[in-house]
């Protein structure tokens, strides 16, 4: 099997390489997670004019990609050099959502999310433990409209979206898979509030709430109580485009490990001399080449059928969850002491790493998952 990039990804991944090291720093990063967005608005316009949003979708929804190794290259690439966007919240889970339910009519906004206007994407809830079907927030017939209420948490980048695309129930239980619809939320809507706070691995996010929010009859998107199925293919998608990030930031990782175990010297030669030392880096670049096996698998099986798809997900993420901790681990302790100073990069690409573990599901969840997804 070939795993070369094709020409165009090649290009796009060395346009947006020299981008993002001329662009992006850790320090950049750090300020904008203190500012109104939590994204540094230069880096995400540039981001957004390079038409890499469109590289995520498929061309029926507006853009020019949409495979699983379309994602893996703007990733990766957003992985290695540290930077905090939306991609992932406003181009693979909310634009990629109204795609899967209504390329069509929704095509404005989605060439908007394209363009760089932010969604947010307002699925999880609190105490839903990564299910995706846990759905508690309510969204009733009025009129000739809806009526939303219901709390959401963890809206990535809630303060800088024009609008929100929430999850609500039309009808069943809150574990049910069925009866899960989506709706587009404009923010600044009545009876919609917002709760804003940093993140720790950079960015912010917010705490919605919806307290009887009135909508049209056309913020309904795609047909009522069906979403689950297209909601499972975002996510998959997005857990694509984060092991990928993931991916990315374990290669930079590496690097500033391996640059530091050349240049300190203690006993009048370099550490990376002493063997022991040798040994644990040949642990941390088995466990990054079996990273990107994982993350290539799953990128290849986007396209499968469910249970072969979703088995790859919780393979790939379980997998990427027990890397990046030792990668985390490893790198620090090599370090010393200034692997935990914030002046110095590595403090930032290990706490994005970390965080990862806790985003769509940990790797404690995803081995569960995969041990029933394989008994079915």
């Amino acid at each position: 099997m070939n795993f070369e990039l094709t020409d165009e990804r090649r290009m796009l991944s060395d346009s947006l390489r020299r981008y993002l090291a001329d662009t992006a720093s850790f320090e950049a990063a750090a300020k904008a997670t203190e500012g109104e967005t939590g994204f540094d608005a230069t880096l995400w316009e540039g981001i957004a004019e390079m038409g890499v949003m469109g590289a995520l979708l498929p061309e029926d929804a507006g853009g020019f990609g949409g495979a699983g190794f379309d994602l893996t290259t703007v990733f990766e690439e957003i992985g290695r050099a540290g930077a905090v966007t939306p991609l992932i919240e406003s181009g693979v889970l909310a634009a990629g959502l109204l795609a899967e339910l209504d390329p069509e009519g929704q095509a404005e906004r989605i060439e908007s999310a394209i363009g760089g206007r932010v969604l947010g994407f307002a699925h999880a809830e609190p105490g839903a433990r990564y299910d995706l079907s846990h759905v508690a927030a309510t969204a009733e017939a009025s009129g000739e409209g809806w009526r939303l209420s219901g709390r959401k948490t963890v809206v990535g980048f809630a303060s800088a979206a024009e609008a929100f695309v929430v999850t609500a129930r039309t009808s069943g239980e809150a574990a049910d898979a069925e009866g899960i619809s989506v709706f587009l939320v404009p923010a600044g809507t009545e009876g919609l509030s917002l709760r804003d706070y940093p993140l720790n691995g950079g960015g912010r996010a917010g705490e919605l709430v919806l307290e009887n929010v009135t909508l049209a009859a056309s913020a309904l998107i795609g047909p009522e109580g069906a979403a689950h199925e297209a909601l499972e293919t975002v996510h998959a998608r997005a857990t694509c485009a984060l092991s990928a990030e993931a991916l990315g930031l374990m290669e930079t990782i590496r690097g500033l490990t391996v640059d530091y175990l050349q240049g300190r010297k203690q006993f009048g030669k370099p550490i990376g001399k002493f063997q022991a030392l040798q040994h644990r880096m040949a642990d941390v670049l088995i466990e990054i080449e079996q990273a990107r096996s994982a993350v290539i698998n799953l990128a290849g099986h986007l396209e499968a059928d469910r249970v072969t798809r979703e088995r790859h997900v919780s393979a790939t993420k379980n997998l990427i969850g027990r890397a990046g901790r030792l990668v985390v681990e490893e790198s620090i302790q090599m370090h010393g002491g200034i692997g935990m100073t914030e002046e110095y990069a590595l403090g930032h690409f290990a706490k994005r790493l970390t965080m990862v573990d806790h985003r769509f599901g940990d790797s404690d969840f995803h081995l569960e998952r995969f041990i029933r997804l394989s008994a079915a």
